[in-house]
């Protein structure tokens, strides 16, 4: 995965000789999660969502997670 020059989600693509198989991806993770949300999404709009697509959403949630559990301290 060229991390300098972002993700374009190949290495959601399985197989031999993909980034994914890739030995300097090995410690990469959560690909069930994208991959559920893919199947889950191609139910309702089949051929219209990519992974990319999934991943840049997913991305986004994340961040506001992390954010929305910020603790705020306030000096009294």
């Amino acid at each position: 995965m060229s991390w300098l020059q972002g993700c374009d989600a190949s290495v959601l693509l399985q197989g031999n000789g993909t980034e994914r198989s890739d030995p300097g991806n090995r410690s990469l993770g959560g690909f069930q999660v994208i991959d559920s949300a893919k199947r889950m999404l191609e139910i309702f709009c089949p051929g219209t969502v990519s992974c990319a697509d999934v991943v840049a959403l997913a991305a986004r949630d994340a961040v506001a997670i992390v954010i929305s559990l910020t603790v705020t301290i306030v000096p009294c």
